[in-house]
This record gives C-alpha cells, structure tokens and sequence, in this order.
C-alpha cells in the first residue's frame, strides 16, 4: 500500500496529518508575531538580534512542518484542490510570503528595522493570516 493510499483509508492519518500542519503553522506564525511584537517595542530588555535568530529557526522548523504535511494532503486530492480557487489564491499567497521574506533578508531589513522592514513584516503576518484563512475555507 501506498504512502497516499494509506493517507486515504485510515480513518486516523489524514486528522493526524492536519494536526501536524496546524503545529506548523502554530510555530511559524506565532514566532514571526513575537519577533515583530519585539520590532514595535515590545520587550525591549530582549536583543533583536538574538531573539530573530531563535525566532526565525523555529518559524522556519513550523514552515518545513506545513509544507511537507500540506504537501502531502495536497497529494491525496491534488485534482479536487487544483480546480478549488481558494486553494490556488493560497498558494498565491505562499509565493507573495517567500517573495516578501526574500526581499526582507535580502536588503537586510533585520538589521535596518528601518520603516520599510516594519511595514515587511506587517505585510508578512496579513499574508500568512490570509493564508491560514484561505486554508480553512478549503475544507469547507
């Protein structure tokens, strides 16, 4: 039996699946909210630096979870998915998310933490909310 076959008949691998996205994202948002929380003055005894780096390793870990697990949800029902338009504006999203990220580290905005990279981040968190939004309307 196949790896996407089993995902199909077991009553308990596709919930288990989901549940594994939901930690993904959990980790991913949830320390890119607390970096930016950081950024608009929040805890300002905790160095920006050291705190983006723990951040973003956990945020990136939560990432790769989502994105193997979404993967292989999409795999079960991939033509169901494709012809979903909800599903086709979240993966939209996800490439307005890594384009904005690139743009972020690649003109160095954590260490500028200038208008511009606030204005980054504020624009990545309504990205990946749109997309958590995006992903609930999937189902339904």
């Amino acid at each position: 039996m196949s790896m996407f076959a089993a995902l199909q008949s077991h009553p308990w691998a596709y919930p288990a699946l989901e549940a594994v996205h939901i930690v993904g994202i959990a980790l991913l948002l949830g320390n890119l909210v607390l970096l930016e929380l950081r950024v608009f003055g929040r805890g300002a005894a905790l160095p920006v630096q050291a705190l983006a780096r723990l951040a973003l390793s956990i945020a990136l870990a939560g990432f790769t979870l989502a994105a193997v697990s979404g993967s292989l949800m999409f795999a079960t029902r991939p033509e169901e998915l494709i012809a979903n338009r909800l599903f086709v504006i979240k993966m939209g999203l996800l490439v307005a998310a890594a384009c904005n990220a690139g743009w972020f580290h690649g003109r160095g905005s954590l260490e500028k933490l200038d208008w511009l990279a606030r204005v980054q981040m504020l624009v990545s968190t309504a990205i990946w909310l749109a997309v958590i939004g995006c992903g609930r309307w999937i189902a339904y």
